[in-house]
């Protein structure tokens, strides 16, 4: 698992030799912040704001390839690049323009995996955000491990206030009740 890391490291000093801003989402910030699991893929947002994705697109293609054909094209319409690295590993990198993925990358740090590998990771808080928008049985074991790991550290207004406006565009309230109902049977409130 380690090589996973190295990847992730590898793909995030790519993209901070540009000048771009990035951090490490999913499985791998899963291991930082949750219940450590396994995770076969690397997970990015890279903030490329709306309107000249294209270049974007373009240079990080000129490193890695994409999993399936067409993929320049899918990644211009649905914002995610699915890509590999040499060995076939999956790196699955979202293109970020909301305020909510430029607050998330605002909002990362820096975390030591292991000794001399260091990656950048969205916040605890940011995480369960996206795992409950993501709302997969998978997304809410992760959400439920990262609040029994940090339970009254976490920002609760901040991660409610993220989350309403994200669940209002998809038009799915009951992600935000479901996840105070997964808080409380979790802090045992």
């Amino acid at each position: 698992m380690k090589d996973l890391f190295v990847l992730a490291s590898k793909v995030q000093e790519f993209l901070d030799a540009r000048g771009w801003r990035s951090c490490v989402i999913g499985g791998i910030a899963v291991q930082r912040w949750g219940e450590p699991r396994l995770t076969r893929d690397v997970d990015i947002t890279l903030l490329t704001g709306f309107g000249g994705e294209e270049a974007y697109v373009d240079a990080i293609l000129q490193r890695f390839r994409f999993r399936a054909t067409g993929g320049r094209e899918f990644a211009l319409e649905h914002r995610v690049m699915l890509l590999a690295a040499e060995d076939g590993t999956g790196i699955d990198l979202a293109l970020g323009g909301l305020p909510f993925e430029e607050n998330v990358i605002g909002r990362a740090s820096r975390f030591e995996f292991f000794p001399g590998l260091v990656l950048r990771t969205c916040s605890a808080e940011d995480l369960i955000v996206m795992k409950a928008f993501a709302g997969r049985e998978l997304d809410w074991g992760d959400a439920r491990g990262i609040i029994a790991r940090h339970g009254a550290g976490l920002d609760w207004r901040m991660i409610l206030s993220e989350l309403r406006p994200l669940c209002e565009l998809k038009e799915a309230p009951e992600i935000v009740t479901k996840l105070e109902r997964l808080r409380k049977q979790v802090e045992g409130k």
